[in-house]
């Protein structure tokens, strides 16, 4: 029988929540659940409330993440300045060159060379 029933009710949902936001693996919050992945899994796909709250938790801590990044990428930290960059202007700012030529525009391009 499945016990989906306590975790569909508001303090099931914001334990589930809390616990995708303190950065818990899917893996590690069925554990805590006491259920295994796979239900886990077929709870989310049948149960939206689960699954919402698994996204909301997960974005709140992605958010302070990006935040954080941010803040030390304005700060001057070269690392993170790099890392922003790679993932956010990969076009401009790829870290291999061959990558930057495969997402390069290929029509309407003119490159002038001055010798």
């Amino acid at each position: 029988m499945e016990k989906v029933g306590q975790w569909l009710e508001e303090d099931g949902l914001t334990l589930i929540e809390a616990w995708a936001r303190d950065g818990a693996s899917q893996d590690e919050i069925a554990r805590r659940m006491g259920v295994g992945r796979s239900t886990l899994y077929k709870w989310k796909r049948r149960h939206p409330p689960i699954a919402g709250a698994l996204r909301r938790g997960k974005e709140v801590t992605d958010a302070m993440v990006e935040k954080a990044l941010l803040e030390k990428a304005l700060g001057g930290d070269l690392r993170a300045q790099m890392y922003w960059l790679n993932n956010r202007r990969a076009e401009s700012w790829a870290a291999n060159p061959a990558d930057k030529a495969k997402n390069a525009p290929e029509e309407g391009v003119n490159i002038i060379v001055d010798v």
